[in-house]
């Protein structure tokens, strides 16, 4: 039967009647009424799930066994409570019709088994919305199948109907829902509500309201193109804006992402990103098509289920990747002299075995279109080749006396998937040596996320890999718009069947990144690796490398998005700061290069009684002072600033920091201080 009744809906009367809506807001001191009788869980450990003061329910005890802990123990003829009589029926007739109604619309026929899912489905219906045990609910309706249904499901709940039919007066029926109590009502058709409406609904308090009968609904398949999910993006620092994906820009992914990520069923992947992340998302449904078995977990007790259920893979993002490097490195600088010495000589040699095994196997990383001349490619090949046989025993003993231990540790058997951010390359190098493949991915919330990933079998550091089937990149010059060669540095542009609809109702903002040919523009900064036939690049060719970002959002090791204008127009309303910059891609948490107003610098230092007889002020006291009015003026910003750059020269014209109309080139300044910026965060 379908839509054995309709919650929160429209009914239509035969009259030609507006559509009146079915739904009856609860008013504040109801609703703050029903807050307090049902107070929401609070947890008692993230770890094991145990709640305080769990939420009041009751179940009818046979037809809902599954519901209780352990079953009850009954068998089909103990019955507790009135509908569990519909468990024995249908295991007893199953098949059998139950219930003929060939006079409503639409004509309905139940077996048994069918007519207790019905009473199930509205049973669970109602718990859904908060009916609680003991709580009324008016049952106004002439004898049909669906009063039999709502009858039982209500019962079943533990909740109380109250029950009258349609001839009765309004005034009659208005009195029996108040002196009763009831908190919500079931009505039979949109004739009587609407008949209801003005007498008698408008003076009830109802939580909501149920229609039986009379919602006519057509149905109609949902299409690749429709939306499927709003996500919201840049909005812990910036205006969000709503990015509208498809089915079919998820499809993309669930359907393409085992070239990169081949799970067989049985693999157990550990999830920790939040599941609104267009990468989380992706990734699970893309996994659970492959029969795979995830595990819950938090950075809390990464650790601990890492080692506890060993799984065959782990998408997350960089910071976690960078986590367990520095718990490796740490513990192994927290055991013996001797122990320590080995380990890390060791994997020294490990690191080097694998410079020497990317020669020879092709996988050297280079922007540079020319060939080799044969002769330099097969001194390098075979140099390579003989270092890396000299390293082989000593890399192969690292294995059996360290890596065994870290990978009993950390499982990831199969691979490490990172995305979300940049890997810095020490992180990469690290697990490459020890055996753990991180295969490091591109995407944006734009693009459903992934446009690029690194395969298993041509996992090239310092990449994010070949594009994903059906998807095109190019590069093209920041200002001309013109698409750049092989191995040239550019903004990376981006078109293919996960690209977003748009940004939902912002079309300004959508026509900045997409053009009308499809092309996304990412904003970062990259280029695309040379092809070259022969020589220590041969198996880098078309593989993505990014280099920054463009535009000015800054993307944290974490994930998060940070819009740096809402942080330095803040910052910039102290006297103490000439000018500031916002930096911090791929970074763990921003930091800043701030040009000071010395003369301002001074005179708070003389009112603080700070500065000593000669006039001039330590680079540290600045500092100091400097934190201080960041704490002032960025008190109700998102995100607060770590390491600070002091940087004497002012940003000019001149010096090509600022553009002619005197905005700041965001990329000019991190390129000139990229050392520097660097070691802020060493």
């Amino acid at each position: 039967m379908s839509n054995p009744f309709d919650l929160l809906g429209e009914a239509d009367g035969e009259s030609g009647e507006a559509a009146v809506a079915i739904l009856v807001g609860k008013k504040k001191a109801e609703a703050d009424a029903f807050a307090a009788a049902n107070p929401q869980p609070t947890k008692k450990g993230a770890k094991d799930g145990m709640l305080e003061n769990p939420v009041r329910r009751k179940c009818s005890p046979l037809l809902e066994s599954a519901l209780l802990p352990g079953g009850n123990g009954l068998t089909t003829h103990d019955w507790m409570a009135v509908p569990d009589i519909w468990r024995t029926a249908a295991e007893k007739y199953a098949d059998r019709v139950a219930l003929v109604d060939p006079y409503h619309e639409p004509p309905s026929e139940l077996t048994y088994k069918q007519l207790e899912q019905e009473i199930l489905d509205f049973s669970q219906g109602l718990r859904a919305i908060g009916v609680a045990p003991d709580e009324k609910i008016a049952l106004f309706a002439d004898n049909s199948c669906r009063w039999l249904v709502a009858d039982q499901g209500i019962m079943a709940t533990g909740a109380i109907n109250v029950v009258r039919g349609t001839r009765s007066s309004d005034e009659e029926l208005f009195q029996i829902y108040t002196h009763s109590e009831s908190i919500a009502l079931v009505v039979d058709s949109p004739q009587f509500f609407n008949r209801l409406a003005e007498s008698f609904i408008s003076r009830i308090n109802a939580r909501f309201i149920v229609l039986l009968w009379g919602q006519q609904v057509v149905f109609e398949t949902i299409t690749p193109d429709d939306v499927a999910t709003l996500i919201y993006t840049s909005g812990t620092s910036g205006t969000p804006k709503g990015v509208m994906l498809t089915h079919r820009n998820l499809l993309h992914q669930i359907k393409n992402l085992w070239d990169f990520v081949p799970a067989v069923p049985g693999d157990r992947f550990l999830s920790m990103l939040p599941p609104w992340h267009a990468y989380e998302r992706a990734s699970e449904y893309f996994i659970f098509t492959y029969g795979i078995q995830q595990v819950y977990t938090t950075v809390k007790y990464l650790k601990e289920d890492l080692q506890r259920y060993q799984p065959q893979y782990i998408v997350s993002v960089p910071l976690v990747y960078e986590i367990l490097y520095s718990s490796i490195q740490r513990q192994i600088s927290s055991s013996s002299t001797a122990r320590k010495f080995v380990a890390l000589a060791l994997i020294k040699i490990s690191l080097l075995y694998m410079e020497a095994k990317r020669i020879y196997e092709g996988t050297v990383l280079s922007n540079n279109p020319v060939k080799p001349s044969f002769i330099v490619y097969m001194v390098n090949w075979l140099s390579a080749r003989i270092v890396a046989a000299l390293l082989w025993p000593l890399h192969n003993l690292a294995k059996t006396l360290v890596y065994k231990k870290i990978h009993s540790a950390i499982g990831i058997s199969k691979a490490g998937i990172s995305g979300g951010g940049s890997l810095p390359m020490h992180v990469d190098k690290f697990f490459e040596a020890i055996g753990v493949k991180v295969q490091n991915g591109y995407g944006l919330t734009e693009t459903s996320p992934v446009v690029a990933a690194r395969r298993p079998f041509c996992n090239v550091l310092g990449t994010v890999g070949h594009p994903v089937k059906h998807t095109e990149i190019k590069v093209v010059d920041m200002e001309t718009g013109e698409v750049l060669p092989d191995g040239s540095k550019g903004v990376v542009k981006v078109r293919g069947p996960q690209v977003m609809k748009g940004y939902y109702k912002n079309p300004s903002a959508t026509n900045k990144v997409l053009d009308q040919e499809g092309w996304f523009d990412t904003g970062d900064i990259g280029w695309i690796a040379p092809h070259c036939p022969t020589g220590p690049s041969r198996k880098c060719g078309g593989m993505l490398v990014l280099e920054g970002r463009a535009k000015d959002t800054i993307v944290l090791t974490t994930g998060e998005n940070v819009e740096p204008a809402e942080i330095e127009e803040a910052a910039s309303r102290s006297d103490l700061i000439n000018q500031i910059v916002v930096v911090g891609q791929d970074k763990r948490r921003i930091g800043a290069l701030i040009v000071p107003n010395y003369d301002e610098v001074l005179a708070t230092a003389k009112r603080k009684s700070i500065l000593d007889g000669s006039n001039e002020l330590a680079k540290d006291k600045v500092l100091n002072l400097l934190y201080d009015e960041l704490r002032t003026w960025m008190v109700d910003c998102s995100f607060q600033i770590g390491p600070i750059l002091i940087v004497d020269e002012p940003f000019t014209v001149d010096n090509g920091l600022l553009t002619p109309t005197l905005k700041l080139r965001r990329d000019k300044v991190t390129a000139k201080y990229h050392r520097e910026i660097d070691a802020l965060y060493k």
